[in-house]
Order: structure tokens, then C-alpha cells, then sequence
């Protein structure tokens, strides 16, 4: 074998031996990132998980809104992405309890009754105005002393929740997507798609929960959200007896 051809052999095991390491290498960290997601989502491989449709209250018959169909359809989506299976069930035959499933529910308390549940149970710091009549508070939410009002397709406000049962480290979370108007409900899917690595690194696997507001959505959707603010610390404690102090409207 002459030097050459020892050179050109030698150079295609570098090249083979390189290839199969960077393979490996890349393997090694989409594994753990999928760990990653999978654990904040707290959806291991082949786990079930249920997500909880709501109804459009606008509608003589039961039916869904359209936006809260394309929320559906990004959850549904971050659900496969995690290897995990999803059952869809309406908001008044839900019957599991919590810790059992991940569960992704969606809307309102005005269009679903899981979440009215959840609210009282887990986010007592909360309240949600659901008068039917017209009115400045209508569709306000309250959280601690604080009154976020509902300006349709200018300001509107969602509150995106990761909740867990602390001291059952095997509960699954309960995902949480309450928002004043449907758009909002697919504002926040979306902003959990785009940020749960940022999420997943600042929270862990503990609850949270984060006031969105989603900008101008009768010209841009659900796209612009802004962060307001973290406020699980006011929404899990018991709500204050006296009047909110400050309302929040769009300036």
C-alpha cells in the first residue's frame, strides 16, 4: 500500500469516525431536550393526557369557537411532539380528577365549567367577571387588588398556568388557558409553544402563574403578546376583601 492510498484510507475512517461521533452527539441532545419538554409537560412516552374543550358561548348550540379550534390544534400538537397521546373531552363531561392526566383546559370560566373547578380550587386569588350584561368590568379579571379590564381587539387579557400538586411529586400538571376573549385562549397555546424552554428553565416543574396580554388582535391575532406579569403568588392566595386598588386599561 502506498503512502497515498494509506492517506485516502486513513482519512475516510476520520471522516466516518467524525460523522458517527457528531451523530451521536446531536442524538445525545435532541434525547435531552425531548427529556426536557417531556418532564415539563409532565408527558413520558406513550402517556395520556386530557384536554378539556370549552363551548362558544355566543352559540344557540353547543359548539366550539373557532379559535379555541386552532388552540386545540397547537396543543394537540405539542402533545405528539412529546411522544404522548391526547383524549378531547367538553368541559361538562370532564371527570378525572386532578394529578391523574396532564390536562390542557381551555377558556374562560363563562364557557367552562373544569375551569370554574380549578379556579376555586387552585387560584383563589382570582375572580373573572362573567356578567352577561354590558358593562366597563365585564370580563375583568381581579387578581390580588389588581383589575384588568377587557378593551375587545385593542387590550386583552389571558392567564397562562402551569399547576401541580406539591406535595405529590408523581401529579401531573394541570395547564390552565383562561383568557377574556377566545383569541386570547390561542394567544396564550401559542405563547407556551414558542417559550416553554424558557419556562421550563425559570419554573421547572413547579406551578406558575403569568398574566398575558395580547396587543391589538383585531389587526395582528394572536401573535403580539406581551408579558405582564408573574402573579402566582397573588392568584394562589386568598383574594382581599377590600376593592381592588388599581384598574388596568389600555392606554
Amino acid at each position: 500500500m502506498t503512502d497515498d492510498v494509506r492517506n485516502m484510507v486513513l482519512g475516510v475512517i476520520a471522516a466516518g469516525i467524525s460523522a458517527a461521533l457528531g451523530w451521536l452527539a446531536r442524538t445525545y441532545l435532541w434525547k435531552r431536550k425531548l427529556r426536557r419538554k417531556q418532564a415539563f409537560f409532565g408527558l413520558p412516552d406513550n402517556a395520556e393526557s386530557l384536554l378539556v374543550v370549552n363551548r362558544d358561548p355566543a352559540a344557540a348550540e353547543p359548539a366550539v369557537h373557532r379559535f379555541d379550534v386552532f388552540a386545540l390544534l397547537e396543543l394537540s400538537a405539542l402533545v405528539k411532539e412529546c411522544g404522548a397521546h391526547v383524549q378531547i373531552v367538553t368541559q361538562d363531561t370532564a371527570q378525572p380528577g386532578f394529578g391523574e392526566r396532564t390536562e390542557f383546559c381551555v377558556g374562560g370560566p363563562a364557557s367552562n365549567r373544569r375551569m370554574t373547578a380549578h379556579m376555586a380550587a387552585m387560584l383563589p386569588g382570582v375572580r373573572v367577571n362573567v356578567d352577561a350584561e354590558p358593562g366597563p368590568d365585564r370580563g375583568a379579571f381581579q387578581i390580588g387588588s389588581e383589575r384588568y379590564r377587557l378593551e375587545p381587539g385593542r387590550t386583552e387579557y389571558v392567564l397562562l398556568a402551569r399547576l401541580t400538586d406539591g406535595q405529590n411529586r408523581k401529579a401531573r400538571p394541570v395547564f390552565l388557558f383562561c383568557g377574556q376573549r377566545a383569541i386570547t385562549n390561542q394567544a396564550a397555546t401559542r405563547y407556551l409553544a414558542r417559550h416553554h424552554e424558557r419556562l421550563s428553565r425559570k419554573h421547572g416543574t413547579g406551578s406558575f402563574v403569568l398574566l398575558l396580554k395580547v396587543v391589538n388582535s383585531q389587526a395582528y391575532g394572536p401573535d403580539v403578546v406581551e408579558l405582564v406579569a408573574d402573579v402566582t403568588r397573588a392568584a394562589q392566595a386568598p383574594l382581599p376583601a377590600a376593592a381592588p386598588r388599581t384598574s388596568h386599561r389600555a392606554s
